[in-house]
């Protein structure tokens, strides 16, 4: 087949898939957003790729990151970058478009111009943008935001109801698409995963904790998006907690609002113990996570089930203990729980997510042993080529449906 996979984030482990499915001898072109401040992965051409994988970056404008926080703009943005998304599949005409992580009206772009060339469209469901646009909106402009949230919920219906296939991340999403009326014989579930054999296991002391300093310090570590739906107050909070311990340091890789808020609070508390850095290559994660002796996930009780933080399922594949605040509810800290792979607190319990990581920092086994489980469950459930097979299962339903 000839297949467009569109991530509009520049995820790793989408891009792992992409190329998987060219390594089965299909013809993969991997397109991604250009111009977004997020963790991206291996998104240029590496030795060994397979000749039928290709990479594309979709034009975004420029004016994107700085204001992505503007509705009005980030609205126009998004359409413009529906349009680009069209053009792309209007001039590569393949025979399917899996598309990923996309905001709902580039979406809708991309599928009116599939139906228009009898392409078959998968859309994959990481969560919900209109119910994410209909909760923000509704905080600052009530009744504004009230019919903002009805557009994006009729568009994303819409969406659903026009795509050959759907693949959610969980279980727990199938209720939410019978809610937009999607056919729920077109729905499949396949789990999120990282790309364990991209993320080795390294030495916790390597070139890149040298580099920082990290050799002879505790770290906590938190790498990713710090936006909306995380609270970049409880890093603080580490921070606070820990100024009296000279060996520990909170490592934040992270961009946007909600490092730009910790920087603040940094110097305004004198928090010397909060490290700061940029997203960092790809290429170097092994080491990055590697220099960790605890992994720090947050994310806010609204996300509730419609988010699954990928960044929990990458940091299973170093082999260190997770500390986490995530609603209960939520796949991520399930998957947590039933690993034995860290220890999850509720986000209205931020005490509570201090004393974790207060059993982490104290001497004994117990971390070890969670970063064992950790590295164990990403080597049961994160075997690629049954994943893709699974993704060809979806592909060739749709293909029937076209």
């Amino acid at each position: 087949m000839r297949i467009i996979v569109h991530d509009y984030a520049g995820h790793p482990f989408q891009a792992q898939l992409s190329r998987e499915l060219a390594r089965r001898g299909h013809d993969v072109l991997h397109a991604f957003a250009g111009g977004l401040v997020t963790p991206r992965g291996a998104l240029t051409r590496q030795e060994g790729d397979p000749r039928t994988f290709r990479i594309t970056e979709v034009p975004m404008s420029p004016d994107y990151a700085r204001n992505k926080y503007s509705f009005i703009k980030r609205r126009g943005y998004e359409v413009g970058y529906g349009r680009e998304l069209a053009s792309l599949v209007a001039r590569e005409r393949p025979d399917l478009v899996l598309s990923a992580n996309t905001p709902t009206e580039p979406q809708w772009s991309l599928i009116r111009q599939a139906r228009a060339s009898r392409v078959a469209v998968v859309t994959w469901v990481q969560d919900f943008y209109s119910i994410a646009v209909d909760k923000l909106a509704r905080k600052k402009l009530p009744l504004v935001g009230a019919l903002a949230g009805l557009w994006y919920r009729r568009l994303d219906s819409r969406c659903f109801r026009e795509s050959h296939g759907i693949v959610v991340i969980t279980d727990d999403f199938e209720p939410i698409m019978r809610e937009f009326g999607a056919d729920p014989s077109r729905i499949t579930t396949i789990p999120n995963w990282a790309p364990l054999e991209e993320l080795p296991e390294r030495p916790r002391r390597n070139a890149w904790s040298a580099r920082h300093g990290l050799d002879d310090a505790f770290v906590f570590q938190y790498s990713g998006t710090l936006a909306m739906k995380h609270n970049p107050d409880l890093l603080r909070r580490l921070a606070v907690r820990f100024q009296g311990d000279p060996a520990v340091r909170i490592v934040v890789i992270s961009e946007g609002p909600g490092a730009e808020w910790l920087r603040q609070r940094k110097e305004a508390e004198n928090l010397a113990n909060l490290v700061l850095l940029p997203f960092q290559d790809f290429r170097e994660m092994p080491e990055v996570l590697a220099s960790a002796d605890a992994l720090v996930a947050i994310l806010e009780p609204d996300a509730g089930i419609f988010s699954v933080p990928s960044k929990v399922l990458t940091y299973h594949c170093a082999g260190r203990p997770i500390l986490a605040s995530i609603p209960a509810e939520n796949l991520a800290a399930r998957i947590i729980s039933g690993a034995g792979s860290g220890l999850c607190s509720d986000p209205s319990d931020p005490d509570g997510f201090v004393d974790g990581a207060v059993r982490l920092r104290a001497p004994g086994p117990s971390g070890t042993g969670m970063g064992v489980a950790a590295r164990r469950y990403a080597g049961e459930n994160f075997d690629i080529d049954a994943i893709a097979g699974r993704f060809e299962a979806v592909f060739a339903r749709a293909m029937a449906l076209r």
